[in-house]
């Protein structure tokens, strides 16, 4: 009989003789390097060279020392964590119906999430704008039956605004890993569960939970990534004294012309972003996302 790791062995591809086979690693290093390190180099570089010259760590100090600064830390931190808890409940929901509650189309609505994840941020962003906004369909039905001069929706130029677009445009990052685990569920479990006379809420606490924990853990991490990072949501909400660091970024670099504190605040954006990154990657392992 043949041995299948002499088979694999056969199958794979070695490199030519004479070239050593590290030379081939160094095109894509290269190309990343160009691409992607190179200008995250220049932005690092750009955070420590002040407008009066040389070389200093005073742009970080002023920035930290400001207000605004603290203020659109505490601000991104909270809207962050406020909008992955809200996509970890309603998600969590959201895959519960769909993945065990039989109605029509609802292999439909689970192959639209995926379709979902490709939209882009602004989009969501502008159909609630078109819904809730100052001169939106909510607020145009209102003033139309009561007469009045404007109508009561005026949440989403506010903080409340942008936790509601975010949760709802990140919810279905969420969905997906859970769809994805409870599909590998052991219907066996919930049938013995369900003979034994476990209630609904039982069988979700003790049965489905413990396994939906590792996707739920993902999906939350990768969602609490994104959050930290988004833009577009914040802009187009135009939400009045929401600065969140990818807004103050912009603000400093665009508005005020300060690229060295732009730099910092992107450096902090960054450390961040990459920190919370790994937490997502160790997760990710552990649940076989």
């Amino acid at each position: 009989m043949t041995d299948p790791s002499r088979e694999r062995a056969s199958r794979t591809v070695s490199a030519p003789e004479g070239i050593p086979a590290y030379l081939w690693a160094l095109p894509p290093i290269a190309l990343l390097a160009l691409v992607f390190l190179y200008p995250l180099a220049l932005v690092v570089q750009q955070s420590v060279q002040p407008d009066e010259g040389g070389t200093s760590l005073a742009p970080y100090t002023e920035v930290f020392a400001s207000e605004a600064f603290r203020e659109a830390l505490v601000t991104t931190v909270w809207i962050a964590l406020g909008a992955t808890a809200g996509c970890l409940v309603l998600g969590f929901v959201l895959a519960l119906i769909i993945a065990f509650v039989p109605f029509p189309g609802g292999k439909a609505v689970a192959r639209f999430i995926d379709v979902f994840l490709s939209f882009p941020s602004f989009l969501i962003t502008l159909a609630l704008l078109f819904i809730y906004g100052t001169v939106g369909m909510a607020n145009g039905v209102w003033t139309d039956a009561t007469g009045a001069a404007e109508g009561p929706f005026q949440f989403l130029t506010t903080p409340w605004g942008v936790l509601l677009a975010e949760i709802t445009y990140f919810t279905p990052f969420v969905m997906r890993p859970l769809l994805a685990a409870f599909s590998q569920l052991d219907t066996a479990q919930l049938e013995a569960a369900s003979s034994l006379g476990a209630r609904p809420g039982r069988i979700v606490r003790q049965v489905i939970l413990p396994e939906a924990l590792p996707a739920l853990a993902a999906g939350g991490s990768l969602v609490l990534v994104m959050c930290l990072n988004e833009f577009g949501i914040v802009l187009f909400t135009g939400a009045k004294g929401v600065t969140t660091l990818p807004m103050l970024v912009y603000s400093e670099a665009i508005l005020e012309s300060d690229y060295p504190a732009a730099c910092v605040v992107a450096v902090v954006n960054i450390a961040i972003s990459v920190g919370f990154y790994g937490l997502y990657r160790v997760v990710s392992r552990r649940a076989g996302a």
